[in-house]
């Protein structure tokens, strides 16, 4: 059977979206950890006796980053809760299934976006 043809994945499909999704929590809850330690060491980086007009820059970088790490954690955070949701998805057996379209979404596109919930037919019809 084809996937055009297909209704849902088969149990081994899915297992094997489900391993391939708990290696990206992984990876992304490592890269989370890193943002978050990043930001809670952005401290003194050695500045204080340098001139006060670098001490400015100096700050204003500082706050650029801790904006740019903020805006980093809050993607990495939906990413993963996405990530998580998928799961939820290949329990009831309704993964990989399009929400618009209720056909399969292609295998290699959620190998790319395993988190995906529309199929590419569907995102162009939203364009």
């Amino acid at each position: 059977m084809d996937q055009a043809t297909k209704t849902k994945f088969s149990d081994a499909e899915l297992q094997e979206f489900k391993e391939l999704i708990l290696e990206k929590i992984a990876k992304a809850e490592e890269h989370l950890a890193l943002i978050n330690s990043a930001y809670k060491n952005d401290t003194d980086n050695g500045t204080n006796d340098t001139s006060p007009t670098f001490k400015a820059f100096e700050e204003g970088s500082q706050v650029m980053s801790k904006e740019a790490n903020s805006q980093l954690a809050i993607r990495q955070e939906k990413f993963i809760r996405d990530l998580k949701n998928a799961l939820i998805r290949i329990e009831n057996k309704t993964y990989g299934i399009c929400r618009v379209t209720g056909k399969l979404i292609n295998k290699e596109r959620l190998k790319l976006v395993p988190h995906a919930t529309l199929s590419i037919e569907a995102k162009n019809m939203q364009k």
